[in-house]
């Protein structure tokens, strides 16, 4: 499978190392050559070497989507720090180049829920995650008291 990955911080380059470590082709785009760094923590080789495809460029530009392979994705993940920019991209991916499994990160509890009852674009947003675990925590403490 081809997994195209947008944005190489924290998130996106645990999934990206993740998924080559379950064997799937992955490229990753970001517009900062340095977050390259991101991608080969923890691996014994470098990115590259361990077969993970980079490309520089910004993911709202459809010439950089077709360098880093969208045209061949089966799986793309929107993991910038931006919701404007997974949420747009991600209808990009879907909507014009027919990627057929897209998945946005969503720090906006409100604009994944939209979006994600739209369907076509799965999202996932940390933030309506951290606010169940931590109502749950007080819930327990509440009943526990």
């Amino acid at each position: 499978m081809f997994v195209l990955v947008v944005g190489a911080g924290r998130v996106g380059a645990s999934v990206a190392r993740d998924a080559l470590a379950q064997g799937h082709t992955v490229s990753v785009l970001d517009r900062d050559a340095m977050s390259h760094e991101q991608l080969d923590q923890g691996l014994e080789t470098s990115w590259e070497e361990a077969g993970g495809q980079f490309t520089v460029g910004a993911a709202l530009e459809s010439s950089a989507l077709i360098a880093a392979g969208i045209e061949q994705a089966n799986v793309f993940v929107a993991a910038t720090n931006g919701d404007n920019t997974n949420l747009v991209v991600a209808q990009i991916a879907e909507q014009r180049f027919g990627v057929s499994k897209v998945i946005a990160r969503v720090l906006d509890p409100a604009r994944a829920e939209w979006y994600g009852a739209r369907g076509g674009i799965q999202t996932i947003c940390g933030t309506s995650r951290a606010i169940e675990l931590v109502e749950k925590s007080i819930a327990d403490s509440v009943g526990g008291a």
